[in-house]
């Protein structure tokens, strides 16, 4: 099916973050929200629960876990056991809670940055310490820096905290890569939380290993954490799980106390078990829109902003954009907001490495992005 993005008068009635952080003369390319209409069988199941009071506490129902499950075997072939599926609100809760029965006090934790900037403050929440150990770049593509994660767990690391696929970059992890984390990580007594929550949103050009899939150490190391709320939209829903396939991590997550499961949506789990269930055909519509979009975005660079450095990514719908030969300073996005009133991500928060870059959110119309692109390509004279 065809997905498109709401025209702007419509997307400023909403009241979410991407559009109330900044006036209406803004135009929002920043945090990793959706411009398109939410899924018809999404918003059907919860104008459902409204008319029959559906409006509860969670109860204990497995449908989602069941809907998770079938759509891991088919999307990914990962045969997950639904009984290893418990739900929380969110990813971070889910990251910070695994961490805190993972490490002790003061234990460090490896990122790999630039990444999605809570996880520098993930850590501190579960009591570790950021242990940084960058990607590689190599002037074509980004890896892991295997030696380095070796160096941090022999040192005393005691988890790596994993995006995969990763943000900013929309990297998708290669399979032969994640199978040496999990060795890596077993052979010094180390754990894996693998936030997979860009997972569903791989682009057809690439393909998502879901970490604990990879082999017997990362089953036996790892925890991941799934949502629906990226590939589908719905964050403020608060709805995310933890996702084991080990017996010592399947412990260590039912021994978690039962309000971290309690608080999780009611609205959440219905959303997500209809987007898993019947949310497909949209998804793939979104994917249309945004692989479309990283491609105009290619073009709209080349024609207006030169300078810039871009590599197309193949997950998720976020674009790393190096700005640093144009001389805009640590931060281009905060200039570029003063000067054009176009918000973008501010590459510093993603760690060091992101000085002089900015992310740009691709889930929106060919018209938003253009404008964007364009009124960016001004600045240059």
């Amino acid at each position: 099916m065809k997905v498109d993005a709401e025209p702007l008068d419509r997307l400023r009635q909403r009241t979410s973050e991407k559009w109330r952080a900044y006036p209406d003369d803004v135009l929002p390319l920043f945090v990793a929200e959706m411009d398109y209409p939410l899924a018809e069988p999404i918003a059907a199941a919860l104008h459902a629960a409204v008319d029959r009071s559906d409006t509860g506490y969670v109860g204990p129902q497995r449908g989602m876990e069941t809907a998770f499950a079938e759509h891991a075997r088919e999307r990914w072939g990962w045969a997950v056991d639904q009984a290893q599926v418990r739900t929380s609100t969110d990813i971070g809760v889910v990251v910070v809670e695994a961490l805190r029965r993972l490490i002790a006090p003061g234990d460090p934790v490896i990122i790999t940055p630039p990444v999605y900037p809570p996880f520098f403050s993930y850590v501190p929440e579960a009591g570790g310490v950021v242990e940084e150990v960058p990607l590689v770049d190599d002037g074509s593509t980004w890896s892991l820096d295997l030696a380095g994660i070796e160096r941090a767990f022999a040192s005393g690391a005691r988890a790596l905290l994993l995006c995969n696929p990763h943000n900013p970059l929309g990297l998708v992890h290669p399979p032969e890569q994640l199978r040496v984390v999990a060795e890596l990580a077993e052979r010094y007594g180390a754990s894996v939380v693998s936030d997979e929550v860009h997972a569903s949103l791989t682009h057809r050009d690439a393909e998502f290993t879901p970490f604990l899939r990879v082999s017997d150490a990362a089953r036996r190391v790892g925890i991941a954490a799934h949502a629906a709320s990226k590939a589908w939209n719905l964050a403020g829903l608060k709805c995310a799980f933890f996702v084991t396939a080990g017996e010592e991590q399947a412990a260590l997550v039912r021994g978690l106390p039962v309000e971290i499961e309690e608080r999780t949506s009611l609205f959440g789990r219905i959303a997500a078990e209809a987007a898993y269930r019947e949310g497909m055909p949209w998804l793939e519509g979104a994917l249309d829109a945004v692989e479309a979009n990283r491609v105009l975005l290619a073009d709209l660079l080349a024609a207006h902003v030169p300078e810039a450095l871009y590599r197309q990514p193949h997950a998720s719908y976020l674009a790393w954009i190096d700005l640093r030969a144009l001389g805009w300073g640590d931060d281009p996005a905060q200039r570029i907001l003063a000067e054009t009133k176009v918000a973008l991500g501010n590459g510093p928060a993603f760690g060091r490495e992101g000085r002089g870059y900015a992310r740009v959110n691709l889930a929106c119309s060919p018209e938003v992005l253009t404008e964007a692109v364009t009124r960016i390509g001004r600045m240059r004279h």
